[in-house]
């Protein structure tokens, strides 16, 4: 099975979709700890915005705390992530635990967001979810 690094956008994606998970459903899918905050964080601003109603938001909070995603943070982590956000030039160092992590573990990062793609794409592979 292969193993892919979600990054939040991935994960906010899936949780407001009706099959949520579902189509990643033959991966092992792994994250930095940050992964379910920021998603969570992505969710409550969506809905306090009124980007999504009450019930969208209530299912997609359900999602998330059933996501199959193993978070992870091995040793070494942070350390490289600040390597990564000084090698790529990032003033953050968050985006850089995602990279960090499938750099760490070997695998691809999967994620929506073209930027971090983009930017990530110097460091590690990045896919999308018309890449699998």
């Amino acid at each position: 099975m292969e193993t892919l690094v979600v990054d939040a956008s991935v994960v906010v994606q899936a949780c407001l979709e009706r099959d949520g998970f579902g189509p990643l459903a033959g991966y092992r899918l792994v994250g930095p700890n940050l992964v379910l905050s920021e998603a969570l964080s992505a969710l409550h601003g969506a809905a306090w915005r009124g980007e999504i109603g009450k019930e969208l938001a209530r299912a997609a909070r359900a999602r998330l705390l059933d996501a199959p995603i193993e978070l992870m943070q091995p040793e070494g982590h942070l350390s490289a992530a600040g390597n990564v956000a000084d090698d790529l030039g990032w003033a953050k160092t968050y985006d850089a635990e995602y990279v960090a992590l499938a750099q760490l573990l070997g695998c691809p990062l999967l994620t929506i967001d073209a930027r971090l793609a983009r930017g990530a794409g110097r460091a590690v592979r990045t896919v999308g979810p018309a890449d699998l």
